[in-house]
């Protein structure tokens, strides 16, 4: 079994660290991690420093003393997969992050389509936002992945029309995104509509700028499950898996 990670502010620099706060509280009172075992400390940004539990932490029962035995870096992806998720109702929108993280998106840009039902206004929509990066940070713990992704702020479909690659999850497109021709470097974005789907004029404003509309298969997926989906098929082709 993989070692469990851990994410903090910034890597150790030195032979020791006293993992605090809600991730000591996990590590010490959660999992009841013991001396001798083994843990990875991340920053979420490429960086790793695998440790050793020592002893309880100074800060009493939500903390661990370690011993710091090595430290890596990870270069980010390239080309980054980045996907515009329809925002959606209820969990949905959570699961899909999850799912998403999981399997290796770099970014995730929450957009306010047409026919999204839930709409992210104000207060409530920040912490939305929140709840999805929230997701995201977790994901990434659980994926034991050295980079977190970053969930932006809401984005409405003419932010959406200028990021480059696009390539538009739809029902009607004959193109397989198993076949179409992916760039070597830069940034790939897919994107993902809502439930109602994505509307016509939101198709041709895609179209009108650059971008292509492909399909996964003869089946619909739900909002949940098209964008994970989408990213294994990339992550295939990209050599990443």
């Amino acid at each position: 079994m993989s070692a469990p990670l851990f994410l903090v502010p910034a890597l150790p620099d030195g032979p020791t660290y006293t993992l605090t706060g809600p991730e000591g509280h996990h590590a010490a009172s959660v999992q009841r991690l013991r001396p001798g075992e083994v843990v990875v400390l991340a920053d979420g940004r490429g960086g790793t420093a695998d440790a050793t539990v020592v002893a309880p932490g100074r800060g009493g029962k939500g903390a661990l003393a370690l011993s710091v035995t090595g430290r890596r870096y990870e270069e980010p992806p390239d080309p980054r997969l980045v996907v515009v998720q329809g925002i959606a109702k209820g969990e949905r929108g959570e699961l899909a992050v999850q799912a998403m993280t999981e399997a290796g998106v770099d970014e995730i840009v929450p957009w306010a389509a047409s026919r999204s039902v839930a709409l992210w206004r104000g207060e409530r929509g920040e912490r939305s936002r929140e709840k999805w990066a929230a997701t995201a940070r977790e994901a990434a713990k659980q994926a034991r992945r050295a980079w977190v992704p970053p969930v932006t702020e809401q984005a409405a479909t003419r932010h959406v029309v200028k990021r480059p690659n696009l390539l538009v999850l739809h029902e009607e497109a004959t193109d397989r995104l198993s076949g179409v021709e992916l760039p070597a470097t830069g940034e790939i974005t897919l994107v993902v509509g809502p439930e109602g789907g994505i509307s016509h004029d939101e198709v041709d404003a895609f179209r009108e700028a650059g971008g292509r509309t492909v399909r996964l298969g003869a089946s619909v997926l739900r909002t949940s499950t098209a964008g994970v989906a989408a990213i294994a098929v990339l992550s295939a082709r990209l050599g990443r898996w």
